[in-house]
């Protein structure tokens, strides 16, 4: 077993450095949440007063932190991470920022003959809770090799996409790509309800037809139809439409860099963007078939 720290126990920290704790490694927790803190040492993690204090002597530190910015203080600032790591420290970064801040920390950490990864995820609260994350990696082969047990006490499937940035990259493109299946799913859904249809007898056709995709599968956008879905929960989150927002927009950077062609997604944000102005950021993603019409539980 690891010594590891974690650092960021939001929404996806949190469930995942308590299956690293599950999984029976010695875990150092860091972040400003006090009560994010407390939830890990209640569970059997020590905590840290400050990120180089938690990173001091470890084998492995994760961070899942919010954008950017965030990820370049933490690794690169005064008293971040690099001033206080080993250099047999493996860094693991989950945090799903654009790939150019990635690979900039990457090369700073790696001139100094520090393995990393970026290590962005993809499944949302309920995969970081079941620890059946899928990681998207970018960096080394080394890395890689020494990153995929760690990953796997965490999620279920860990793929390398290539070199740094490569994981971020790929996140952006499988999240781009869910959104514009969820704006067509609930496009059709509208339709055929619209037109005096059942939501849940539509839903079984397309499952059975060449509509079939993943939203329809595991994470239908009608309330009622699946049980387990953010839907029949008053659209909690899941995976909130303010976050799918972020990730449009770096996938929308992502394009503008490499002028790549992507009208679906460049709609699919548009229409994102719309409904998280009005009101609906804490939402789940999936809410967007309330900015097609009324509730799909009214009459046609």
């Amino acid at each position: 077993m690891s010594s590891i720290a974690f650092i960021g126990l939001g929404n996806m920290g949190g469930p995942m450095a308590a299956n690293l704790l599950k999984a029976g490694h010695k875990v150092t927790v860091f972040d400003l949440s006090a009560d994010a803190v407390k939830r890990l040492t209640d569970a059997g993690a020590s905590s840290a007063a400050a990120v180089a204090d938690a990173a001091k002597d470890v084998d492995v530190v994760v961070t899942m932190l919010p954008a950017g910015r965030h990820v370049e203080n933490v690794y690169l600032g005064d008293k971040g991470l690099l001033s206080s790591v080993k250099p047999t420290t493996l860094l693991l970064d989950s945090s799903t920022i654009d790939a150019a801040a990635a690979r900039k920390v990457a090369a700073a950490v790696e001139a100094k003959n520090i393995d990393m990864m970026d290590a962005p995820v993809s499944g949302g609260v309920a995969a970081a809770a079941a620890g059946t994350l899928a990681f998207m990696c970018g960096g080394s082969k080394q890395a890689f090799a020494r990153a995929k047990p760690i990953l796997a006490s965490m999620g279920k499937n860990i793929f390398h996409a290539g070199g740094s940035g490569a994981g971020q990259v790929a996140k952006v493109c499988n999240n781009m790509l869910l959104s514009v299946l969820m704006v067509g799913t609930c496009e059709a859904l509208r339709l055929g309800v619209d037109n005096g249809l059942d939501a849940a007898k539509l839903s079984e056709i397309m499952l059975a037809s060449s509509g079939r995709n993943w939203t329809l599968e595991v994470y239908n956008p009608c309330p009622g139809v699946m049980a387990t879905a953010p839907a029949s929960n008053d659209f909690n989150p899941g995976f909130m439409v303010d976050l799918m927002c972020k990730d449009l927009g770096l996938a929308m950077d992502t394009a503008v860099l490499t002028q790549s062609s992507t009208p679906m997604g460049a709609l699919a944000r548009s229409l994102y963007v719309a409904h998280q102005s009005n009101g609906h950021g804490q939402k789940d993603f999936s809410s967007i078939i309330e900015l097609l019409g009324k509730s799909i539980n009214e009459p046609a």
